[in-house]
């Protein structure tokens, strides 16, 4: 069998046609009929699908202009040809997984990248003595810029564009785990980008989405466009899937209706939006010309709000099938937060895994609960520095095909176009192997670890510490949290000694009294010995402990702008005055 971890005969994926099931099974993957007759019926689907792809495109948006009749036709076209494409990624990637096809793939890769910059060394290993490494930050640069629809499809069926193959791999995956998940109209998406929309996981199949349209992209306001995108996901009842670029934005929406419900509910009735968003004319026109009055929602929105949040996206989309958004090592907080509440009971999936603007592996198991990213060898040129005890002494990397399952790593990508080397920051664990090619799970940021003399408290941790003192405080209920080294304070954190300021949003409680505040601080001696010694020997000082208005970390988020995974380590001034100005006890 190929790497594909789903059941191909019987299965009940919607890709699945008389002319594009399996005919038989072989090591590389899955065979599709590449008979004449497929190439005819192919080719008539693209004439079907280019006839019908204007007039149904305003309905995609989630509009009421389309009939609906036309907008399920091209959905199901757009299927077959996903179908289609899917089912040569699927084998293109099984034959990168073949012995010693793993190695051959990276090469490629790196002479592609070099012959860019105009420099042809011959072999990753003189690759790697030449050039020398450089710290995080050096890498990076814009996503490509992409048109979403059928020429998207056709394209990713042949290309090797990281992008075009991972959204094609991802909705395979998805149709084969949920296979209801890709219903038209059927998935809600909440994302936000200054100036922009941001692409979607699906994007290649915008019949997915239900709504907003491009126009709530172009908001000025971080909260005003996730309020639209809740506003036109509530409108629709038979939603399958909630995506979310990262799981804070999700967490925010929900937070949105959790503090407004009564507003939406209000919108949903009167079928326009709330004079209080600030919206350009032009946009909020657009925007109220989709929607339409619809009063029984309305009323299933306060009854439901009404009984409290646990469990309540199912109560408000009772076919939601899964949550699908990625959560990266900062963000567990939100994804735990939402799945002990509004997301109870629904399974998560992060699809993508990627660094530094990179596309780097795809989740091929959405099912399971610890997760997991293929590496794949076409995407990205990838080295690795071993971490933990014997990696001491002068940096060496070791390639794709040889690291160790069970080792940690700290990653190395090369940047376009080849000139350099580019140590990422993040540290990835070995979990396993899919034939040669390595299955990876992200562990942690090295920027995001609390050193102060050395003492290296990881994000990771600090969370547990902080959950762990929380429990402590009677009736308080943890929103969110930043902490900062109190270096980056310069002369204004006064003559103490270094220590940590700690940034806290809480639920239930105004106040913290001094004992309250002081149980933090004995929560990390207790779990971090060192720091312990340290606070002994009086050369880290007690952290100072901060409480910060409601709603001012969502505020924190919008001010930043471009989506990233949450900082809980702040190193940079502009986002720790922000948040210090927010501060009320």
């Amino acid at each position: 069998m190929g790497i594909w971890p789903f059941k191909t005969r019987g299965c009940s994926s919607p890709f699945n046609s008389p002319s594009l099931q399996p005919e038989a099974e072989y090591p590389g993957g899955l065979r599709c009929r590449d008979a004449p007759a497929g190439l005819a019926a192919l080719a008539l689907l693209l004439l079907l699908l280019l006839l019908c792809a204007r007039r149904c495109a305003p309905a995609a948006g989630g509009g009421r202009a389309g009939p609906r009749w036309l907008l399920v036709l091209r959905h199901r076209l757009a299927l077959r040809a996903l179908g289609w494409a899917a089912g040569r990624q699927r084998r293109g990637l099984e034959r990168e997984l073949e012995a010693g096809a793993v190695r051959r793939s990276q090469e490629r890769l790196l002479r592609r990248l070099l012959g860019g910059a105009g420099a042809p060394e011959p072999d990753p290993e003189t690759f790697r003595r030449r050039r020398p490494l450089v710290g995080p930050g050096g890498a990076g640069g814009e996503s490509p810029a992409l048109r979403p629809g059928l020429r998207a499809l056709l394209l990713s069926a042949c290309s090797s564009e990281p992008p075009l193959q991972g959204s094609v791999l991802y909705l395979d995956v998805l149709g084969r785990a949920h296979p209801e998940a890709l219903s038209p109209l059927g998935t809600a998406r909440f994302s936000w980008a200054p100036g922009r929309s941001l692409p979607a996981a699906a994007w290649p199949l915008p019949t997915l989405y239900c709504a907003p349209p491009a126009e709530a992209g172009t908001v000025p306001s971080r909260a005003v466009a996730l309020y639209v995108q809740l506003l036109f996901a509530l409108r629709q009842r038979a939603l399958r899937v909630l995506e979310a670029g990262l799981v804070s934005e999700l967490y925010d929406a929900l937070g949105l209706l959790r503090a407004g419900w009564e507003g939406l509910a209000q919108d949903l009735a009167s079928g326009k939006l709330s004079r209080r968003l600030e919206l350009p004319a032009e946009t909020r026109r657009r925007l109220d010309a989709r929607l339409a009055p619809d009063t029984a929602r309305a009323a299933v929105l306060r009854a439901e709000c009404a009984r409290g949040w646990d469990g309540l996206a199912r109560r408000l989309w009772p076919r939601l099938r899964v949550v699908v958004a990625a959560e990266p090592s900062s963000e567990h907080f939100y994804g735990d937060a939402l799945r002990a509440a509004e997301c109870q009971g629904l399974p998560f999936y992060s699809p993508f895994y990627g660094a530094a603007g990179a596309l780097l592996g795809v989740n091929l198991w959405p099912e399971q609960p610890d997760t997991r990213y293929l590496l794949c060898s076409g995407w990205a040129f990838c080295e690795f520095l071993p971490v933990g005890p014997g990696s001491q002494g002068p940096p060496e990397t070791l390639l794709l095909s040889d690291v160790c399952q069970g080792q940690e790593y700290e990653l190395v990508l090369t940047a376009q176009p080849g000139l350099y080397r580019c140590r990422v920051g993040e540290v990835l664990k070995v979990a396993g192997f899919h034939d040669r090619c390595p299955v990876v799970q992200p562990v942690r940021r090295l920027s995001q670890t609390l050193s102060v003399r050395g003492e290296g408290i990881p994000e990771e941790g600090f969370y547990r510490s902080l959950r762990r003192a929380v429990a402590l405080w009677p009736g308080a209920r943890l929103v969110d949290y930043v902490c900062a080294e109190s270096s980056l304070l310069g002369a204004s954190s006064g003559a103490s000694a270094p220590h940590y300021q700690v940034f806290v949003e809480l639920q239930g409680l105004r106040d913290l009294s001094e004992g309250q505040r002081y149980k933090l601080d004995q929560c990390l001696q207790e779990d971090f010995p060192v720091y312990k010694s340290f606070r002994f020997k009086g050369s880290v000082g007690p952290l100072r402990l901060h409480l910060v208005a409601a709603g001012a970390f969502m505020e924190l988020r919008d001010a930043v702008g471009l989506p990233a995974p949450m900082a809980r380590v702040l190193r940079e001034t502009r986002p720790l005055h922000f948040i210090q100005s927010r501060v009320i006890s």
